[in-house]
């Protein structure tokens, strides 16, 4: 795959995933623009590839705009978003114990900042002809988490948007797709890194994802969410149809929303 003379933009890129994936479109020949609230780390990483490092909190509804546009300014183009800023649940959200502003945080960072950054990309994708958006969900975003349902919620609506944008932009050759992972070594595992390690349990790397990404920006289709578990392959998730009257699909009047 040859991203040489395309930019790419990657949020969450200080560290982690991101930074595995910053470090993957450089050397597939992109330029890339680091964005993370954590300034020094973006810098850090984005000076690692000659890439340009932008600090910001990408839950603010005007940071992600703005990204988008000094890329242009600084880049001349935007043609691959990776849309990878996440956090942790760490509470269950099942009670009226509740910790409102973490609950805010989460809902801010792994659902309203993929709204705010896709809205922001696709009109510089257009003006490019086209372009490719991937974001990072989870296996929390296709099956239940009973440990972290806040989480799970999250992941499950990114996936759901994924599906649903990808489809809406598809005729405009601007490429949605979800990223599905397993367990990933980084730190937002927390403390349950301890407990993996101490069943042996496999997790994944950043470098691991690093390579999904370029799978699903080679093969990906409008619209699919993709999985990763450790020894395995990227590939696409193959959901079912939505039965309708009689176990027959939903017409595409009704999928389409036109009914």
């Amino acid at each position: 795959m040859d991203l040489t003379g395309q930019v790419a933009l990657v949020t969450g890129g200080a560290g982690g995933i991101g930074a595995a994936v910053v470090r993957r479109l450089a050397k597939l020949g992109a330029q890339v623009a680091v964005v993370d609230l954590d300034a020094a780390g973006a810098q850090r990483v984005a000076s690692s590839v000659g890439g340009l490092a932008i600090a910001g909190d990408v839950t603010d509804p005007a940071v992600m705009p703005s990204v988008v546009e000094q890329v242009e300014k600084e880049l001349g183009r935007l043609d691959v978003v990776h849309l990878n800023a996440g956090v942790g649940g760490g509470q269950a959200g099942v009670d009226d114990a509740l910790d409102v502003e973490r609950y805010r945080k989460l809902v801010g960072v792994n659902v309203d900042h993929v709204v705010y950054g896709l809205c922001a990309a696709v009109p510089a994708l257009r003006r490019q002809g086209g372009g490719k958006i991937v974001i990072t969900a989870s296996l929390a975003g296709l099956a239940a988490m009973p440990a972290d349902p806040l989480y799970t919620l999250t992941k499950h609506a990114v996936v759901g948007y994924a599906r649903a944008a990808g489809k809406a932009l598809a005729d405009e050759g601007i490429v949605v797709t979800a990223l599905c992972p397993g367990f990933v070594d980084t730190l937002l595992l927390g403390a349950a890194k301890e407990e993996f390690d101490a069943v042996e349990f496999p997790l994944l790397t950043p470098d691991d994802i690093a390579e999904a990404v370029q799978s699903v920006l080679a093969e990906g289709a409008p619209g699919e969410a993709w999985i990763i578990q450790p020894g395995g392959q990227a590939s696409a998730y193959k959901f079912r149809g939505v039965p309708g009257v009689g176990g027959g699909q939903l017409p595409p009047d009704v999928v389409l929303g036109r009914a």
